[in-house]
């Protein structure tokens, strides 16, 4: 499944170019390993930038250091789609 989100420009410039492998997001959407997250940078104005990244879910953990109702995913930036 791929899932379409915004994303920050300090943590997409992360994933991008600082090896960021993993997201900490709401788990309000069916994240299940082996996904796909279309992580589509916003300015602070909740504008898009048009900077574009796909990752790939490997791993999801959904336990006791979580915050409530949140998850941990491990992702890996997909390269030939890297920045469209």
């Amino acid at each position: 499944m791929l899932h379409e989100l915004k994303i920050e420009p300090q943590y997409f410039e992360d994933i991008l170019h600082n090896g960021k492998n993993f997201e900490v997001r709401k788990d309000d959407r069916p994240y299940e390993k082996e996904d796909y997250l279309h992580l589509k940078e916003y300015s602070i104005d909740d504008e898009y930038t048009g900077k574009e990244i796909l990752a790939k879910v490997l791993y999801i953990y959904r336990g006791e250091f979580c915050l409530t109702e949140y998850c941990l995913m491990g992702i890996k930036k997909i390269d030939f789609w890297a920045v469209r």
